[in-house]
């Protein structure tokens, strides 16, 4: 039987200004405390941008299609924005390209 490698973890670094350098000051275990902070922002990026922030021209496209039919509101209760649908249509359906 083949002998299993361990992966062994990668070093990545990046890039920090004084004042992310003064706010992670105290942490003590910084490498846990950056992986669980990328590991939750790449779990709640927008399935459409990716977490850039901004559509691309096909991307606004899609979206303007998209919202023909559903709404951007806020809820009553916890006060975020969630999406309702408010059904098909041969509009809707139509692909944008």
């Amino acid at each position: 039987m083949a002998k299993r490698h361990k992966k062994e973890p990668q070093i990545v670094t990046f890039k920090a200004d004084q004042t992310l350098l003064d706010a992670m000051r105290g942490v003590e275990n910084r490498s846990e405390f950056i992986r669980t902070a990328l590991l939750a922002a790449l779990d709640n990026a927008c399935p459409l941008c990716k977490g850039r922030g901004i559509l691309t021209p096909r991307q606004k496209d899609h979206w303007k299609s998209f919202t023909a039919n559903h709404e951007l509101a806020e809820c009553q209760e916890c006060h975020e924005f969630h999406l309702i649908c408010h059904g098909q249509s041969k509009r809707s359906e139509r692909r944008v390209h």
